[in-house]
């Protein structure tokens, strides 16, 4: 008798460690699907930058240390980026976006040019899609890390290695209202 308590005891930890791990991949998998959908929308800006940079560039000679830092960030293969180096740098290329489209509202002709004005449209369009996919992903980190942290599932993810992932969140300086100064 004790033995079929024992074996009914055994056959409920493995279920409930069956269950808790497919459960944690399946949010895995979820997570990595948002993190992609979201990717790309941040290389279709990824590879907007240089246009917008080259047709501001002409207006704006003295504005160089934003063109430099937006270059550097771009300096690395987009496609060979891991997955958390994506993040950091795509939440620096906001900053320095929103600096540069902040310092191009002073200037009427740049404002006035076609090409500027389609850039900055298509610009505009991608950044809706990031804010949605974003949240999209955020959602899903939220709820893998949820499961990966909260007892008992918690000891499964430890015993297989789960991880929390990493939120696709907005950088301090971007919380404030850009400066703009000449």
């Amino acid at each position: 008798m004790v033995g079929y308590i024992i074996l009914a005891i055994v056959i409920v930890i493995a279920i409930y460690i069956a269950l808790s791990y497919n459960g944690l991949v399946k949010l895995r998998n979820i997570v990595e699907e948002a993190f992609s959908t979201m990717d790309v929308y941040l290389k279709k800006r990824w590879d907007l930058i240089p246009n917008l940079v080259e047709t501001v560039k002409g207006y704006m000679s003295h504005e160089k240390d934003t063109f430099e830092k937006i270059t550097s960030l771009r300096s690395d293969s987009y496609d060979s980026m891991p997955m958390d180096k994506k993040i950091n740098v795509n939440e620096q290329l906001s900053q320095s976006i929103s600096k540069l489209l902040a310092v191009a509202e002073n200037y009427p002709d740049l404002k006035a040019s076609q090409n500027f004005l389609d850039l900055s449209t298509n610009l505009t369009k991608i950044e809706e899609d990031i804010a949605n996919s974003r949240k999209y992903y955020n959602g899903a980190v939220r709820n893998l890390n949820n499961k990966v942290q909260m007892f008992p599932s918690n000891i499964v993810a430890n015993i297989f290695g789960f991880k929390k992932a990493k939120m696709f969140e907005i950088a301090e300086e971007e919380k404030e209202n850009v400066k703009v100064e000449f």
